[in-house]
């Protein structure tokens, strides 16, 4: 059993205290969480030895990895049964034997992000002309704010306002100006039509994007 629901202890607790009273006690519990910790929700199950993390990237179709992260209650059979489930649905499993937040994916995906965003926040950059930076300096077919589009702009706040109120000052700029900007016009990305960019044809897919001004004319 794979569970995607809203990225909220309360209602992801409610999910695994009803759905423990109905399921047979040898099904296997996977979260599909980009942010909790596998430990945090755990023991709202009957069985947290059977209970780990299964992390599917965005655009799975794509970007077919499966992140299987265990917490020190997951049993060895457990995990070795996700990692094989993965792979016969065509992922390619990421094993991860300790807990990390953000995983591995966005372990490396939000310092990304947010260095971005802070060019725009401080007034250095638009977000365009960071993508582009990136797309044409770092050979990206995307830069942090096309992601940040794809993902859906309301998952970036809530890691964003969660890292404010763990004291980062930055995020909480960050977080303000997301939602003033964009949250609060409904420019959520692209399930609105429009975010950074204007969907379904946006502007980073175009050639002329990166191309020089010299190139256009």
């Amino acid at each position: 059993m794979i569970e995607a629901v809203p990225e909220s202890v309360a209602v992801k607790r409610r999910f695994y205290e009803a759905l423990s009273v109905v399921a047979p006690k040898t099904t296997i519990f996977a979260t599909n969480s980009s942010t909790l910790l596998p430990s945090v929700l755990a023991q709202f199950t009957d069985r947290p030895e059977r209970f780990l993390a299964l992390h599917f990237a965005s655009r799975v179709w794509r970007n077919n990895i499966a992140e299987v992260m265990r917490h020190s209650g997951t049993d060895d059979t457990t995990f070795d049964s996700v990692i094989a489930f993965a792979e016969r649905i065509g992922m390619v499993p990421i094993a991860l034997h300790k807990e990390q937040p953000g995983y591995v994916i966005n372990t490396l995906l939000i310092p990304w992000v947010r260095a971005g965003m802070s060019l725009v926040v401080k007034g250095v950059a638009s977000p365009h002309d960071v993508d582009r930076t990136w797309m044409i300096a770092g050979g990206g077919d995307t830069g942090p704010f096309a992601v940040l589009d794809l993902v859906g702009l309301r998952t970036p706040l809530q890691i964003l306002t969660a890292a404010a109120e763990a004291g980062d000052a930055a995020a909480a700029e960050e977080a303000e100006w997301l939602r003033r900007e964009y949250i609060d016009r409904n420019k959520l990305g692209i399930e609105t039509g429009e975010g950074f960019y204007k969907y379904p044809n946006p502007a980073y897919r175009r050639a002329d994007f990166i191309q020089p001004r010299a190139m256009k004319a």
